[in-house]
């Protein structure tokens, strides 16, 4: 919540708003990079401390064969991780072309007359909608792939 005051704050504040959108890109960064780095940190020396169980073999036999080391490691299947990053990466590229257009056109990120913070404000949450879309498609049908399907 703090930071969504103090970017309300910026936008009101600032007349092209880019405090605002450095504070929501800053917070986001470390909300990830914790968020995701440090219970994977934890997991990973956790996992490391004890001894491979007969469950721990069953369940990762190709990890097993690949770290032969007599402690567990710890395992994230990645799955359809590299194409959730390229869709999230093709988002990224849209959004910040808009960005830079509406810099051009209006002089800022934020800002303009009302039909074109509303035309972007719906363009981003398309975008958004249809990262989770396609990369809960992509999800539910893992294992249900064609090659084709699997080479991306």
């Amino acid at each position: 919540m703090p930071d969504l005051f103090a970017s309300k704050v910026a936008a009101t504040e600032d007349p092209t708003a880019d405090a605002s959108i450095v504070n929501v890109t800053g917070s986001n960064s470390v909300n990830v990079f914790l968020g995701l780095g440090l219970p994977w940190t934890v997991a990973a020396i956790y996992w490391g401390s004890w001894d491979r169980s007969p469950e721990w073999l069953a369940k990762y036999p190709d990890v097993a064969a690949m770290y032969p080391q007599t402690k567990a490691v710890f395992v994230v299947p990645s799955a359809s991780l590299g194409f959730s990053v390229i869709v999230f990466c093709c988002t990224c590229v849209g959004a910040m072309l808009i960005l830079v257009l509406r810099r051009r056109r209006i002089g800022g990120e934020l800002g303009g007359s009302a039909r074109s913070k509303y035309a972007c404000a719906v363009t981003f949450l398309l975008y958004w909608l249809g990262y989770i879309g396609l990369v809960s498609w992509r999800a539910l049908r893992l294992g249900k792939t064609t090659w084709e399907e699997d080479a991306v």
